[in-house]
């Protein structure tokens, strides 16, 4: 039985005096590959927090809803079996002498590497190898994340997330820093994570970030939600210029894009 991986009604989040989400309202359901997009400063990064069960509303009422998997309170710890996520800033956290195989294997403890009080059994070895291996990065399992590529590392903590076999992988931002051809190795990667099974919501400002797998677009702007809809619906130069007040030319082929300014 599908449900609804995001379910939003009437959330607003506030820090100070400004409404950095502002009475939004969305569901997402949990067998859709969905693309967050909009401009820098447009709510989307609260968002993520709002959706990882890290924050929650800044005030409720009788009319806001704001349920994960149809739960409104999560443990956190309980919500990665569902739920991965790959951020930058996580990817920053990993430094010293942490292996490509240590990071991956953190994520069943969600540590930032492994440490002494940390029991990993043999099934969790072998979780982490067959993700690193699904992968393809086996041959660097050894090697320190810190010194890694970008795109090397990437594809480490996707491996973390993805030791639970969450049912949604979220990835934050994932194409910055990689150059065109870690972008694309890193593209193959989502597509095959979508082959999978797991579903992925990407949140990008970047449209060469989406696949052809993804067809539910959500866009941001000022803290509101500015058009949420079918791929064949809103992912289209005008819509994209309204977005981001410029104009916008989309180009695709074969369900790959480019955008010209």
């Amino acid at each position: 039985m599908k449900t609804n991986f995001i379910e939003l009604k009437n959330v607003s989040v506030i820090r100070g005096e400004r409404k950095i989400l502002d009475n939004i309202s969305l569901s997402i359901g949990d067998g859709e590959n969905a693309a967050v997009i909009g401009p820098n400063g447009s709510g989307k990064s609260i968002f993520i927090k709002l959706i990882t069960g890290k924050i929650y509303p800044s005030y409720t009422d009788g009319s806001t809803v704001c349920r994960l998997f149809g739960r409104e309170r999560w443990n956190i710890s309980d919500l990665r079996n569902k739920l991965g996520i790959v951020t930058n800033e996580l990817q920053y956290d990993f430094h010293g002498d942490i292996t490509g195989f240590e990071a991956v294997l953190s994520g069943f403890f969600s540590s930032i590497g492994i440490f002494d009080n940390h029991i990993a059994d043999k099934e969790m070895e072998e979780k982490a190898a067959e993700m690193i291996d699904f992968l393809d990065v086996g041959h660097l399992s050894g090697k320190k994340l810190e010194t890694m590529s970008s795109g090397e590392a990437r594809r480490f903590l996707i491996a973390r997330a993805l030791v639970h076999r969450p049912k949604v992988l979220v990835l934050d931002e994932p194409s910055n820093s990689l150059d065109i051809a870690s972008a694309a190795k890193f593209h193959n990667t989502m597509r095959k994570i979508t082959a999978s099974g797991t579903k992925i919501i990407l949140v990008t400002h970047l449209a060469s970030d989406i696949i052809p797998e993804i067809n539910r677009f959500v866009y941001f702007k000022d803290g509101k939600i500015f058009s949420d809809g079918q791929r064949s619906d809103i992912f289209n130069s005008g819509k994209l210029s309204e977005l981001f007040d410029m104009n916008v030319n989309l180009t695709e082929k074969d369900g790959f894009c480019r955008i010209d300014g």
